[in-house]
């Protein structure tokens, strides 16, 4: 795993300054701490840091071809390069290294930018093409590894896999975006292709970006998309999911260097973790990380795996104290960014650093087999609105919503108020307002008028309804998984395990966002991941022979952190000098008097406004660091000169 960063002067003339461009790459050093090296030529010029994971010897980077035509740096790994690799022998093409790198690097001299559609795996890379004086980006399927851009009124492109590689660039625009700050209020992130700065972006997964010499705009382009319009229940499904899994995680365990994985408890990296032991002969490398507040701890199910397959486990518990992370999230994070399991992702990524250099994970099955309650949820919520017609329903249960009393004391189902109201919603704003931390009429409340002002009729549902329009499918379930796919899993999971993953210099691996077992899911109906109330029902029953029934079928957890009881207790006074004494207060876009109510019946007892507040909170750590110009805390660097 690697970080890249570069700078192309698109007016085709002037050198790349060599010093900005090692400062850019210097900010991503924890990416690569092996090696590091850069390339220049006339209008461009392109870095790399290094972690040696395949072909350790060789396939560095910068890498150039053999005529010089053309030159690439390359984050991530691609599973199937040896069968490209003989592929392009076949063609003609003759290789110097074994290395993925070389692969993309061939591939693009005969496929040009073809090359993407044949890579399985996850990766985000950058050509420079000398002989067609073209840039060229790209971002694998489902944005497990990143890429932000800006175009500057230079006219100079600058890219790299963090933003703070290109927060270094010293005319890279720094205004936040007030829309950014409405999308992460709303779902605890921000989602592609904004970031929190205005003219700054993430290339969207499963896109590619041009830029040629003479080109002001650079141009992106959609290769991939997961379809729900064919579905389908194969004969022997449970066999061939299994069949399926396991080679996802098969083409995933090369490597020359120390190989593990997470095990949470959960079903998914239980999963994972089975179909390693039962494809290789030594014992697979675990590790989980435990609370000291029992109902968060789910270590006694991550044993029981450990336990069958007999790994060699690790195990760590975090104390209800350990707030020494808020700051560091703030500086690998680099964006506001409000999931608080990124605080024991880091802990079992530090843990997993010290007897691996990858390690395997099961993200990506709640979207993929339907495991979120919140799925639950908004299934019935559509049941009830298509017993009702819209002129109808708009109406009578909006006037419900107002004048039932609120109850957020009261278990989920007997929560009318809120019942009502989500009915009066259409499916997508229903599903929008299901998890947003903050509600459009919450952060009417929280916000300040300056910022309501920049915002104008901005709501942040525009980025559900964006997606929408490219949902091919038909029924409820597979739209909110499609959803998820495009929104909550690059901008929230993947981006969360990818920052602490890489603080560690540790790569993370994830066999059930392989695109082709993505596409296979994608093909299997609703009724088969969601039945009678189960959740993962297919996958459940196909892991039965593989996995203890505690496991797959006791209730869901999550890798949540107590935040409630933590911000009543040993962390309130933290959060109140955080809140009124830090950059918020300060900041004028928020209302502080909204922000003393939410703590005050947060401390009291009265509400549980803990998911808020962890908002706040993050928040607060972003403008922090913003303003201490943290960019300089990385150890220095290995350099070589391509």
């Amino acid at each position: 795993m690697c970080g890249i960063a570069g700078i192309f002067n698109t007016q085709g003339c002037g050198d790349v300054d060599p010093q900005l461009l090692r400062a850019m790459n210097q900010a991503q050093f924890h990416r690569g701490p092996d090696e590091g090296g850069v390339y220049f030529a006339p209008a461009i010029g392109l870095g790399h840091r290094r972690l040696s994971i395949i072909d350790v010897a060789s396939g560095q980077q910068p890498m150039v071809s053999a005529e010089q035509q053309a030159c690439l740096v390359f984050n991530g790994e691609i599973y199937n390069h040896q069968l490209l690799r003989q592929e392009l022998i076949n063609l003609g093409c003759r290789f110097t290294t074994h290395s993925d790198t070389e692969v993309i690097l061939q591939g693009w001299l005969v496929w040009g930018a073809g090359v993407v559609a044949k890579l399985r795996g996850m990766f985000a890379f950058a050509i420079w093409d000398q002989s067609r004086q073209q840039l060229f980006l790209a971002r694998d399927r489902l944005g497990i590894k990143p890429l932000y851009y800006s175009m500057l009124a230079s006219g100079e492109l600058v890219f790299g896999s963090e933003l703070k590689a290109l927060q270094v660039h010293p005319d890279l625009p720094s205004e936040l975006c007030p829309q950014a700050i409405s999308d992460y209020f709303s779902l605890g992130y921000i989602p592609e292709p904004k970031t929190i700065f205005n003219q700054v972006y993430k290339l969207r997964p499963g896109h590619t970006l041009t830029v040629s010499v003479g080109q002001n705009l650079p141009q992106t382009k959609q290769y991939w998309d997961v379809s729900f319009a064919h579905q389908r229940e194969p004969e022997q499904v449970a066999k061939l999911l299994v069949e399926k899994l396991k080679q996802a995680v098969d083409i995933r365990l090369v490597a020359e260097v120390p190989l593990g994985a997470f095990l949470s408890g959960g079903v998914d990296s239980s999963a994972v973790v089975a179909m390693m032991a039962e494809l290789q002969d030594e014992p697979v490398n675990t590790c989980a990380i435990g609370f000291d507040v029992a109902d968060f701890n789910e270590t006694e199910f991550a044993e029981m795996v450990a336990q069958r397959y007999q790994t060699a486990h690790q195990v760590s518990t975090i104390a209800a104290d350990d707030f020494s992370l808020l700051d560091k999230l703030a500086y690998f994070y680099d964006e506001p960014f409000a999931d608080s399991s990124a605080m024991p992702t880091y802990r079992v990524c530090e843990l997993a650093k010290k007897t691996v250099t990858v390690a395997l994970s099961g993200d990506g099955g709640d979207e993929l087999f339907a495991g979120y309650r919140r799925y639950q949820w908004h299934l019935h919520e559509e049941k009830i609105r298509s017993l009702v017609p819209d002129i109808a329903r708009k109406p009578v249960f909006s006037l419900l919503g107002k004048v039932y009393p609120k109850a957020d004391w009261a278990p989920k189902f007997l929560r009318a108020k809120t019942t009502f109201q989500a009915i009066a919603r259409d499916t997508i704003e229903g599903y929008f307002h299901n998890f947003s931390i903050f509600t459009e009429a919450q952060k009417a409340l929280l916000f300040s008028d300056e910022l309501k002002a920049m915002l104008g009729d901005y709501r942040s549902i525009s980025v559900f309804n964006e997606h929408y329009k490219n949902f091919d499918g038909d029924d409820p379930l597979s739209l909110v998984q499609y959803l998820d796919m495009k929104t909550y899993l690059p901008g929230d999971i993947l981006t969360k395990v990818d920052r602490v993953s890489m603080a560690h210099a540790l790569e993370v691996r994830v066999p059930i966002l392989d695109h082709e077992f993505v596409e296979w899911s994608a093909s299997l109906p609703a009724k088969t991941k969601l039945a009678n109330g189960v959740s993962k029902a297919i996958l459940k029953t196909a892991l039965e022979p593989h996995l203890p029934h505690d496991v797959l079928y006791r209730k869901k957890m999550g890798f949540a952190v107590p935040l409630c009881r933590w911000f009543r207790g040993p962390l309130n006074s933290k959060l109140k000098a955080a809140l009124f004494d830090g950059h918020i207060a300060q900041s004028h876009l928020f209302n502080l008097g909204y922000i003393q109510q939410l703590f005050e019946q947060h401390s009291s007892g009265l509400r549980d406004h803990s998911a808020a507040l962890w908002a706040l909170l993050m928040f607060e750590a972003f403008l922090k660091k913003q303003l201490s110009n943290a960019n300089n805390e990385i150890a220095e660097p290995v350099e070589s000169v391509a």
